[in-house]
């Protein structure tokens, strides 16, 4: 769900048999959480190629990439130096919610687009890639035919 002015109230559910699901041990920010079980959304100013992707992992890991455009000019958001977000696990199901004051990086005015997307990881190593859509051949949650949801 996605509630956006100043502020962006955000909340993924994750249920299924999650002992499989990998699990980190002392949340930090991090790079590189897209190789382990990791929420994430993105936000771009409609017309703009600028655009943000946030990284939320169950283990408490967190990031904040700005893009200058498609894949291009990936730099960590310094505006964050951390993300208030609460992880609640239980047997069958795992809830992460976040509430974000976004007015860091984007004036309360602005027409947003935004996509929300999960890798999921199995303790094997396989990997399960979601998003609200799939717009190409493969998963690229960067792509931003895939930024469905209007803000």
């Amino acid at each position: 769900m996605f509630r956006c002015g100043a502020r962006l109230d955000l909340r993924f559910e994750l249920w299924g048999r999650l002992a499989a699901v990998a699990r980190a041990r002392v949340p930090a920010r991090r790079c590189g959480l897209w190789e382990d079980t990791c929420f994430e959304f993105f936000l771009a100013v409609r017309n703009s190629p600028e655009y943000w992707e946030f990284n939320l992992s169950p283990a408490g890991h967190w990031n904040v990439y700005n893009f200058s455009g498609y894949r291009q000019g990936m730099q960590e958001t310094e505006a964050f130096t951390a993300l208030p977000f609460a992880v609640r696990r239980r047997r069958d199901s795992l809830v992460l919610e976040l509430e974000l004051n976004l007015s860091r990086i984007i004036p309360a005015d602005q027409a947003l687009e935004g996509a929300l997307a999960a890798v999921i990881k199995l303790q094997d190593g396989q990997r399960f890639y979601w998003a609200l859509s799939h717009p190409g051949p493969h998963p690229d949650f960067h792509r931003r035919d895939a930024f469905i949801i209007e803000l």
